[in-house]
């Protein structure tokens, strides 16, 4: 199961269009302010500069307004398209600019450029508040949905009258004035709180490295690993030593073969202690204020909690149905967790050592056993899974699923070297769209993988509006004269942020606030993670995995200790995961709007669920940034809950054959090209032909 920074980022505004007409030029060159003249109309990255940011976003929140004012001016009786399709096709510029803007903020951003970020914030909040909070506004849209049983809507022109009308209810559109203004100042302090976590954690990220300047503590590690330090170092202006950071490239391969116990436990404390050493970074304060002002938001639009205000608009409804399917999968997770646990410390005490399992002691020793049951380790996987081969594997399952081909360009604008630009079309040639991928750690860039949208798919006045979408990694960089290679784990990685991109290219929607991703929370991973089954088929692995020396293909023998070695640590990998998920919903369930002591109510946390010490939760508390600076509060379940939904979804192919086209053809047009177009459950229901049941999941993790 792979995790992923969804980056619907907003700032709180209420529509946005990602159409793209021409507005008339101010003074002056800002790119934002012409129609692009690039190919497909992608942002002109080398045009646009820092300071061109700051007068396109005020240029576009003053252009919004007046759309929206004559949306409220119009002596016109309101309807479905005068009101809610108009309110749809306002803010092209504003659009423009967000898009650019937050997609580099969090792939390529600078000390310029989140000082930006802190003064566009609040007014990006005050505008979403203005829109929401407008009482004649909302007049007009209440006046259509209260008709909306009467109006001969299609499936997509009412769940968007639904959704906008829920939006203005769920912004604050019925409270009273005393409650409103309340209400924009927690918005205002929340967008700025949510910027400060991120940068923080950004900051912690980069502030840490280890220099090794002995040889002999770099024992265990391989080759590979060695040369990838040593550049780091060089990097760093550190010649002839050894640097290693908290980038997971780095720091993973480090816990996973250093024979140096200290330096394990010295890299692994300062990843966990992220946000939390009482300094300038520390976020501890922030979180906990953010907490308390998430649960006077729910008070004051009339949930008990902020996980109830969320979770309505989920597939889950109610906090007690997370914790329902947690617990359910939480008890044989834990108990496999303990046996593996034993089974490690059992290797230490054979190897004639005198100390206890630790958490950094983990994936060292994981590792140990993997190659002592199975005669398998990352290093012996990697050589074959080339990077553009992983990703040529990807686009092929995509070609036999969807007759859709990918094709490098070369001469399209893109944001940084690293980056690969890839147009996307039908079997037929027409475009669908254009796909880039930016592959490597840099200190410029969050960590983690991603998708985002640089521009949406929508339609507007009959004219097709093709998506632009980004995936974000980082990945292994090239070391020495090696290409980059990467761990069989990240290989699932790029299918499933893949698979995001597929959901927002083949997205086939009218409005732009369904369109793609635009669906809810734990639902968006279910076309993401689904790749991840065709990612880890034999059948398919044999197409990309092949050594970057000889060519050869994957050796069966090596596929079978792959699919023997499948259930292995998984009782750690997902305890760590369930209890980040329960440490998200605690934090949400609170009732009461008060600051709390984030150590402290993280530790009751994790005991109350029996996490035990030689794990640590994936996400701790102040560097977890999916719940307190990405979009996932209240949502982090969302990842095994779509795994219930990929893992029953791919029987449908399994049933029948790898790449049945009747399926695909099904899984395409009710899952991939429907955004947020109808309910998620009839969705599945059509594609699958009944409701998913978690004996599947349970199976693929061995927990059963």
């Amino acid at each position: 199961m792979k995790e992923t920074f969804i980056f619907f980022i907003c700032a709180g505004l209420l529509f946005i269009s990602c159409s793209k007409q021409p507005v008339e030029k101010p003074a002056g060159e800002n790119p934002f302010f012409s129609e692009y003249s690039t190919p497909f109309k992608v942002p002109p990255f080398a045009e646009i500069k820092e300071e061109h940011y700051l007068p396109a976003f005020k240029e576009g929140i003053a252009q919004d307004q007046k759309e929206i004012d004559a949306i409220v001016n119009s002596s016109e009786d309101p309807t479905f398209t005068n009101t809610i399709e108009a309110m749809d096709y306002t803010g092209d510029l504003l659009t423009k600019v967000e898009n650019v803007f937050y997609n580099l903020l969090g792939s390529s951003t600078n000390d310029q450029m989140q000082e930006i970020a802190k003064e566009v914030a609040p007014l990006l909040s005050k505008h979403g508040d203005d829109i929401r909070l407008n009482a004649d506004l909302f007049i007009r849209v209440k006046a259509v949905y209260e008709k909306k049983n009467e109006l001969s809507l299609t499936p997509e022109q009412a769940q968007l009258l639904e959704k906008t009308y829920k939006v203005f209810v769920r912004g604050g559109a019925n409270l009273g004035p005393e409650e409103q203004a309340r209400l924009r100042e927690i918005n205002k302090e929340l967008s700025l709180l949510s910027l400060k976590f991120g940068e923080n954690v950004l900051k912690e990220n980069n502030a840490f490295e280890m220099i090794i300047e002995n040889k002999e503590d770099l024992a265990g590690l391989p080759q590979s690993v060695i040369i990838g330090a040593e550049e780091a170092a060089k990097e760093r202006g550190q010649e002839g030593k050894w640097v290693f950071t908290l980038h997971k490239p780095s720091m993973i391969p480090f816990l996973q073969y250093s024979n140096k116990r200290e330096l394990r436990e010295k890299i692994f404390k300062a990843y966990v202690n992220r946000g939390n050493n009482n300094d300038e970074l520390d976020n501890k304060t922030t979180l906990s204020r953010m907490a308390a002002l998430r649960v006077e938001k729910a008070n004051l639009l009339g949930y008990d909690t902020h996980a109830d205000f969320v979770l309505e608009n989920n597939m889950a409804k109610k906090p007690e149905n997370v914790y329902k399917l947690l617990d359910q999968i939480w008890k044989p997770a834990l108990a496999k967790a303990k046996v593996e646990a034993k089974e490690l410390q059992a290797m230490i005490d054979k190897e004639g050592k005198d100390f206890k399992l630790e958490a950094w002691d983990w994936w060292f020793y994981a590792e140990k056993l993997k190659k002592a049951k199975y005669a398998l380790d990352d290093e012996i996987l990697r050589p074959y899974f080339k990077l553009e081969d992983v990703r040529d594997g990807a686009f092929y399952v995509a070609n036999k699923l969807f007759g859709i081909t990918l094709e490098e360009r070369t001469d399209i604008p893109k944001y940084h070297e690293d980056v690969k630009v890839f147009e996307v079309k039908e079997a037929d040639g027409s475009h669908i769209g254009i796909l880039y991928q930016d592959y490597f750690p840099r200190a410029s860039k969050n960590g983690g993988a991603w998708m985002n949208s640089f521009r949406k798919q929508s339609r507007k006045n009959g004219k097709e509006i093709h998506p632009v979408i980004a995936n974000v990694f980082n990945f292994s960089k090239p070391t020495g004269d090696k290409p980059a290679l990467i761990s069989f784990e990240e290989a699932l990685t790029l299918f499933h942020e893949f698979g995001h991109g597929l959901h927002g290219l083949l997205s086939n929607c009218t409005y732009n606030m369904l369109s793609g991703t635009s669906v809810p929370r734990d639902f968006v991973e279910l076309p993401a993670q689904i790749m991840e089954n065709w990612a880890a088929d034999s059948e398919v692995i044999k197409v990309y995995a092949k050594h970057y020396e000889t060519g050869e293909v994957i050796p069966q023998e090596l596929l079978d200790k792959i699919k023997k070695s499948g259930h292995f640590n998984q009782g750690f990998v997902t305890v760590e995961y369930l209890a980040a998920c329960f440490l998200d919903m605690d934090w949400h369930t609170l009732t009461e709007a008060e600051e709390v002591d984030a150590e402290r109510f993280e530790s009751e946390s994790l005991n109350r669920i029996g996490l035990i010490p030689e794990i640590v939760v994936r996400y701790r508390s102040p560097y977890f940034a999916h719940i307190f600076s990405g979009g996932y509060s209240s949502g982090y379940y969302s990842y095994i809950w779509a795994e219930v939904l990929d893992a029953d979804a791919f029987q449908a192919f399994k049933e029948t054959t790898l790449f049945n086209q009747e399926k695909a053809l099904a899984l395409r047009k009710n899952i991939y090209e429907k955004g947020g177009t109808e309910d998620p459950m009839t969705l599945y229901v059509r594609f699958r032909g009944f409701e998913p049941k978690i004996g599947a999941l349970l199976n693929k993790r061995g927990l059963n």
